[in-house]
């Protein structure tokens, strides 16, 4: 397998935040997707969000990893942004189960976004 580089991650919180507000969402047993579309050729991307809420920074690091080596081994079309958030149970899942519940999840989330519109933003003074 591949290493996992640069181009294939969402680093910045303004691409989390785009990706969230634009991405059509999947709930499964371990974690959540949001499956956004950029519409250009370049690498898909992955982030994950694994808060506090998911256990000691041990459980927050393997549930990152389960989700990084799922994406790895997965053929996620280019031009997409997949945003993982980790359950509290993800931790404590073996691979394959992660792995079968992410791919469903992604094939869910695709089927949602592919015409949907971007959510309005929020205005200041309200």
């Amino acid at each position: 397998m591949s290493g996992f580089t640069r181009a294939q991650r969402i680093r910045k919180r303004d691409e989390f935040v785009l990706a969230q507000r634009r991405g059509a969402p999947a709930r499964g047993r371990f974690a959540v997707v949001l499956v956004s579309v950029r519409g250009d050729a370049s690498p898909a991307r992955l982030g994950v969000v694994a808060s506090r809420k998911v256990g000691s920074a041990v459980r927050r690091n393997r549930s990152k990893r389960l989700v990084r080596e799922w994406f790895r081994s997965t053929a996620v079309p280019p031009g997409l942004d997949v945003v993982v958030i980790a359950d509290a149970k993800l931790a404590d899942a073996a691979a394959s189960e992660v792995a079968r519940d992410l791919d469903g999840l992604l094939a869910r989330a695709r089927g949602k976004s592919k015409h949907r519109p971007p959510r309005p933003e929020a205005s200041a003074g309200s």
